[in-house]
This record gives C-alpha cells, structure tokens and sequence, in this order.
C-alpha cells in the first residue's frame, strides 16, 4: 500500500503577518509641531542611511537619516498603547529599552526586503514601529511599508521560493504608525518625488523596543 502523504511535497503555508496600525496617532497639533522639527533637519544633521548599523549600500537601501533625533512626545504616546500592541502581536516589552531615528525617503529611494532583528547585529530588538509624517497633500507616490506573509514549509525539505511570497501593502500615511514584530520580513517600495525637495520627503520616525543591554544591567542595578 502507497502510505505517501497526498500532499504535495513543495507545499508551502502562507501565513499573514500581524500588523498593529493607528491612524491619527497624535493629532493635527503634535504631528505638525512633530513634522517642523523633522523638515528642519535638512543639511548636515541628516546622513545616508546604513543596514547592520555599520554599511552603507546604496543598491540595498537609499534614504537619510538622522540619529539624534529626539520626538519625547510619540514615545510617550507609544507607552499608551503598549499594552493592547503587546497582547495583538503575543509579545512582552517590559523594562525595553527605545532606540529610533528620523528617515526620510526622497526621489527613487528604497529599501529592499529585510529583517530588522539578527543574532548578530540586532539581538535585542523585540518590536518595531515607524512612525509616518508628511506634508499634505501628500508630494510623493509610492513608499508603501510592504510587509511579507510568512512562508512556511509542510515538509522539512521544502524551503520555499522567494519569488511566491505574497505581501500587504500599507500606506505610509501622515500621522499614522505601525507596530510588528522584527522577525517580519519587509520592504520600503520606491519613493517618487517630483519635487526631489527635502521638505517634500516621505519621513518615518523608524524605531523599536529592545530588551536592556546586557552590559549595562550592573550598573542600573546599583541605582
């Protein structure tokens, strides 16, 4: 008797990855005070932006960024919803620590499909979420936040193609934000910009909460 499964054995699950998405996430009054202070970056504050925190590579990603970026009041307005975003997406982010930057995504700018956690480069990252801001009406098309399903093998064997995976594509829209988890894999779709003005940029506030370092445990315990 043939006892071989009837399934095919280059199955692949397609598995939706949850995203949390707020609209109107600080209002019209803190999201312009919040886009000001992003479009008064331009010049020397703002610069290429990296992958691995360490390379700069233009043909993986094209923005800018600005590191020092303060915005105290969306962390605190991350704080309000961090409860209801912890049960949607079954993870703990007590005793995180926030690290983030201003990104600003101008004419043909991108940044092809990633992860943002690695043992390597970012093992304490726990959630992610970007923040969006832009004039309006929006100046530029494109720069959708593509977030890939999770492809999973039926067999041991069967790894997938990366060409079959499916997505959902979110609207990079002006005071909205998006939390996931940074084991998703996702993408920036290429940003048009007629204008190619700084002012015009699509910006994100890119962030994530990370466990606390170990290195710093000893001395925070001693406070």
């Amino acid at each position: 008797m043939d006892r071989r499964s009837p399934v095919c054995t280059d199955a692949v699950w397609r598995l939706p990855v949850t995203v949390c998405r707020i609209t109107q996430f600080l209002g019209e009054q803190t999201a312009g005070a919040l886009l000001e202070r992003a479009t008064a970056c331009a010049g020397d504050t703002m610069e290429p932006s990296m992958i691995r925190d360490r390379e700069v590579v233009p043909d993986f990603r094209r923005s800018r960024s600005h590191h020092d970026f303060a915005a105290p009041e969306l962390m605190a307005a991350i704080d309000e919803v961090l409860e209801a975003v912890e049960h949607t997406l079954g993870v703990s982010c007590q005793y995180t620590e926030p690290s983030y930057s201003l990104n600003a995504h101008n004419d043909g700018d991108f940044y092809r499909p990633h992860q943002d956690t690695s043992t390597e480069f970012a093992p304490r990252r726990l959630l992610t979420f970007v923040y969006y801001l832009h004039r309006t009406p929006r100046p530029f098309d494109g720069g959708e936040l593509r977030v890939f399903d999770a492809a999973l093998p039926l067999h041991t064997e069967t790894a997938g193609r990366w060409q079959e995976r499916t997505w959902r594509d979110w609207e990079p829209e002006h005071d909205s934000i998006v939390f996931f988890l940074p084991t998703a894999w996702h993408e920036v779709r290429p940003v048009s910009c007629p204008s190619r003005q700084y002012e015009d940029s699509r910006f994100a506030i890119n962030g994530w909460l990370c466990s606390p370092d170990p290195a710093n445990r000893g001395s925070a315990a001693s406070l």
